[in-house]
């Protein structure tokens, strides 16, 4: 049975992600975090590199390392229970309801492969089994609809043979073909120049439209979450310390969300040297805003 379209499109309740070391001792890598997240909505996770943005979001998606220990009180999409869900039907979501865009194409794509390989064999996962010439125009198309201006000659490339830019649109094609309601982007304009990563998010958002997906967007960049994000959660050592709209960023709180603020350096009068972030163990326990 549908689930009611008024409902979140996936929810979180104290998720928990933990490592063990040599010792034996459990290391939580992400610890007691909660959200939700609507069709059509783009949420925002900032934080340094540690503080748990990609872990979390490959829970979402099983994607975890074999090594990690996952617990949540509850972890839903679509109205689904994704932790009674058996691991069979987890990963038929993955590729056809679920997708996620990692940050560096040259890590993520085969390098002995063509892109029309690669993405055959993404589309023959995920979709239902195509002819030769059917399969070619499917590929061709997927790339066309990301705004590649010479789409046959892109498909028979090797990833050593594309920009970055260009490399990170053959990834969102494989992703988004199957108009998926949920998308996890993973640092998708780290590798990027600034006109390159405006074109992608120009993509992305024209894919929200298109098929109201809803957009977990990690990143660093904290302007650019500000310019593109509905909402924005800040994660320090694993933990949720700040969330609020995107446009009230500026104006954070919580002491941490200041300093990540003030270690951005303007454009306009730069200062001679940016300041270091001073550190506090309550912000492991204490949280600022409304709930996310």
């Amino acid at each position: 049975m549908p689930a009611d379209i008024t409902e979140p499109l996936c929810e979180i309740d104290d998720l928990r992600i933990g490592f063990r070391g040599h010792d034996g001792e459990l290391t939580e890598a992400v610890r007691g975090l909660s959200l939700t997240l609507h069709r059509g909505e783009r949420l925002g996770i900032v934080g340094e590199s540690g503080s748990g943005k990609s872990l979390s979001g490959r829970a979402l998606l099983g994607l975890l390392p074999p090594a990690a220990q996952c617990h949540a009180k509850a972890m839903k999409f679509h109205g689904q229970d994704l932790l009674a869900m058996s691991a069979c039907k987890r990963r038929q979501l993955c590729g056809r309801q679920m997708g996620m865009i990692l940050q560096d194409p040259k890590y993520s794509l085969n390098p002995v492969m063509t892109v029309a390989q690669q993405m055959r064999e993404a589309f023959d996962l995920h979709g239902p089994k195509l002819g030769r010439r059917e399969m070619r125009e499917k590929i061709v198309a997927a790339l066309a609809a990301v705004h590649i201006r010479n789409p046959e000659r892109v498909a028979d490339a090797y990833p050593h043979e594309l920009s970055g830019g260009m490399g990170q649109r053959v990834m969102i094609a494989m992703m988004v073909s199957s108009g998926p309601r949920l998308l996890v982007a993973d640092e998708p304009t780290s590798a990027l120049d600034v006109l390159v990563s405006m074109q992608v998010l120009a993509i992305l958002d024209e894919m929200i439209e298109k098929h109201d997906t809803g957009l977990i967007f990690i990143s660093h960049d904290l302007p650019l979450v500000m310019s593109f994000c509905d909402r924005v959660v800040v994660m320090y050592a694993g933990r949720v310390v700040e969330t609020c709209a995107a446009r009230d960023l500026i104006h954070a709180e919580h002491p941490y969300t200041r300093g990540l603020l003030a270690a951005n350096p303007p454009l306009v009068n730069p200062p001679d040297e940016l300041p270091v972030l001073k550190r506090d163990a309550a912000w492991l326990t204490q949280s600022t805003g409304a709930s996310v």
